[in-house]
């Protein structure tokens, strides 16, 4: 049981991404005690998976360092990875909150020493690349993690794998006996910044996705082009490994669509140009074709979305595609739809397709008591009659990193507010 002393002065923030770590971070600076909870076992969220971020088109490591050195840097800031809130209950500026721990079966004594990892043979899917390689079940969640702490699964706790990993340990830091624990806490405002997840493509039937190999989605092409990712940074096709060199980039996969996601996401259209980019970048001789409705770059980036136009390998369409197919001896895809500025009908091949998947807020899943309200999409709504508990980032709306950024300080600030209130 963790023992986490807190008052009504305190500020719980649920969510260690981009948004929740700003809003934590402004709320102890400006002197106030706080609390962050994060579900997965590291902080960084979304951001960390990324390969580059607008507006500067920089690693996600360079804000990401500042703000961890801000973490470590001030005592009011108490944070817990793989914790949960399962129960809130009282009323703004009393809070009562219940937080679950799951077992990570490595305590604070872990090096990072690695040798956990060199004795395991057993295999998990890599959710840090979205699946798209395995990792040793005894595990670093990536690179940059922080806290840099090694995770077993608890596919092996109870085998043989598990044992082999504590013998290994030279400073005792694999306890294979450690259980799921919770604590509670006092809080006086709380900041749901829980982030959002991409929409499961693989409703949209017509596209192939989980059916088709060469069928991804846009955060996959960003762990794609990453370093760090499964392909060491080369864009490469699933199903072979060979050179993805003619890309589709097909937009609003599922947005702006009343069977799937009604709501545009603001920002799928800057991502795929940025993904083209990537593409452009890495290999000279590709090509990319973006499929598009309404091309969405709002002020300053009207200048990234001028750029993008002026490369002759990359092919703007206006269409909403209408199926794909597979060639199932090569893996290429038909695409085919209608070009809606001109009429003709589309009939194209694809070494490879990006889906520009939209934005799923992610919901409380807590048993709260009171009201909280939910906009029609399910987005965090900011009630000024029911204060106390304030949405922040990609929970309210979606949105950028920058934006995130200044809209985890705003929530920051009311949580702030609803405890002098009281």
């Amino acid at each position: 049981m963790a023992d986490v002393q807190t008052t009504n002065q305190s500020i719980l923030v649920v969510g260690g991404g981009m948004s929740g770590i700003t809003a934590a971070l402004e709320a102890a600076e400006a002197g106030y005690d706080v609390v962050l909870v994060e579900k997965r076992p590291y902080l960084g969220g979304r951001v960390a998976q990324l390969y580059e971020y607008f507006p500067k088109l920089c690693p996600p490591n360079c804000g990401l360092e500042i703000n961890f050195r801000r973490l470590k840097a001030n005592p009011r800031v108490r944070f817990f990875t793989m914790a949960e809130v399962s129960k809130i209950s009282g009323k703004e500026g009393d809070y009562d909150v219940t937080v679950a721990l799951k077992p990570r079966y490595v305590n604070e004594k872990c090096t990072c020493c690695g040798k956990c990892a060199e004795v395991c043979e057993a295999q998990i899917d890599n959710p840090f690349n979205y699946g798209m390689d395995n990792m040793k079940a005894a595990y670093l969640p990536h690179d940059f993690a922080f806290p840099m702490r090694y995770v077993l699964d608890p596919s092996i706790v109870k085998t043989e794998e598990g044992q082999k990993c504590k013998e290994a340990c030279a400073y005792d830091a694999i306890d294979l006996d450690m259980q799921e624990t919770s604590f509670d806490l006092k809080a006086g405002a709380i900041v749901w910044a829980g982030g959002w997840d991409p929409y499961d493509a693989s409703k949209i039937e017509y596209y192939g996705y989980g059916t088709y190999r060469n069928v991804i989605t846009n955060v996959m092409m960003e762990r794609l082009a990453s370093l760090e990712g499964p392909t060491a940074g080369r864009i490469l096709r699933p199903s072979d490994g060979k050179p993805a060199k003619n890309v589709a980039f097909i937009q609003c996969a599922g947005s702006r669509d009343e069977n799937h996601l009604a709501y545009c996401s603001g920002i799928c259209c800057l991502a795929s140009m940025k993904q083209a980019s990537y593409l452009r970048e890495k290999d000279a001789e590709s090509a990319a074709t973006i499929f598009f409705i309404d091309i969405r770059a709002l002020d300053r980036l009207e200048d990234f979305y001028t750029r993008v136009k002026q490369d002759e390998k990359v092919n703007f369409v206006k269409s909403k595609i209408a199926v794909i197919t597979e060639d199932e001896e090569t893996g290429d895809l038909l695409l085919e739809g209608e070009n809606t500025q001109t009429g003709e009908q589309i009939r194209m091949r694809f070494d490879l397709v990006v889906l520009a998947t939209g934005m799923v807020p992610n919901r409380m899943s807590a048993d709260v008591t009171g009201d909280i309200s939910w906009n029609e999409y399910g987005f965090f709504a900011c009630d000024p009659g029911k204060p106390g508990i304030y949405g922040a980032g990609c929970a309210r709306r979606p949105t950028d990193v920058a934006s995130c950024v200044q809209d985890a300080t705003a929530s920051a600030l009311k949580a702030i507010q609803s405890i002098a209130r009281r």
